[in-house]
């Protein structure tokens, strides 16, 4: 409803709406006029993040996978390959110094099941163990925000990038850096405009950071150093 007449309804409006196409898919009605009640007096902004969030996932655009990762240098690059054509909407990744796997979370858009399939093929053939989490509410609801946690993580140096919303953009930035570096952290979730902002860990040893500087601005995607943020340093040392 919000995508194409820019009306927000509240949930019991949006069930009506729902309950309308699946009876006319039920019955195979084209052609016919439909009434649904679409009222939505309750909702607020609180609520639209939510809706926002699980919207394309409830209309199968979005699905939801978690993978298993060797940690190793040159991983996630080899991740991002096994993607492929698929459009990564979401990626969260947290370094796992503990373990030899590291689980990451991604969604990606999904224009048909056999796409999905496909995507899965190619991560067992690399020996990528893959999850479908699409349909579990508690990874939709909660865990998809918690993914990583507190670690201390050698020679890290933690930037933000703003990255083009074109196709490459990642396979661009890992082609900069990896395998040179290993990438410790990745955390992006598309914003739908001409750039977004991706925050990334690095371990680059003190007398590399000169050379990473130099492939960061060749890249030419904007970007900032924020290993000093207060934030960061509260939450995540």
């Amino acid at each position: 409803m919000f995508e194409e007449k820019r009306s927000i309804l509240e949930p019991a409006g949006a069930l009506a709406l729902a309950g309308a196409e699946a009876y006319c898919k039920y019955y195979g009605l084209k052609g016919e006029n439909v009434v649904a009640i679409t009222s939505g007096a309750n909702m607020n902004f609180d609520r639209l993040r939510l809706v926002t969030e699980l919207a394309d996932v409830g209309r199968q655009r979005e699905a939801v996978l978690a993978t298993f990762m060797p940690e190793v240098s040159g991983s996630f690059k080899k991740y991002a390959e096994m993607v492929g054509p698929m459009n990564i909407t979401e990626f969260k990744y947290r370094y796992n110094s503990d373990k030899e796997r590291a689980l990451l979370l991604c969604s990606v858009g999904l224009h048909t099941k056999l796409e999905l399939d496909e995507m899965a093929e190619r991560m067992k053939s690399a020996d990528l163990q893959t999850i479908n989490l699409t349909d579990n509410d508690l990874v939709k609801d909660h865990l998809r925000h918690l993914m990583g946690g507190r670690t201390n993580v050698h020679d890290e140096l933690l930037c933000r990038f703003t990255f083009p919303e074109k196709p490459g953009a990642l396979m661009n930035f890992l082609d900069a850096f990896s395998p040179r570096w290993n990438i410790s952290l990745f955390h992006y979730r598309a914003q739908g405009d001409t750039g977004a902002n991706v925050l990334v860990g690095i371990q680059v040893p003190q007398h590399e950071v000169h050379e990473f500087q130099g492939r960061a601005e060749n890249l030419g995607y904007e970007y900032a150093v924020e290993s000093l943020n207060e934030a960061f340093q509260l939450i995540m040392h």
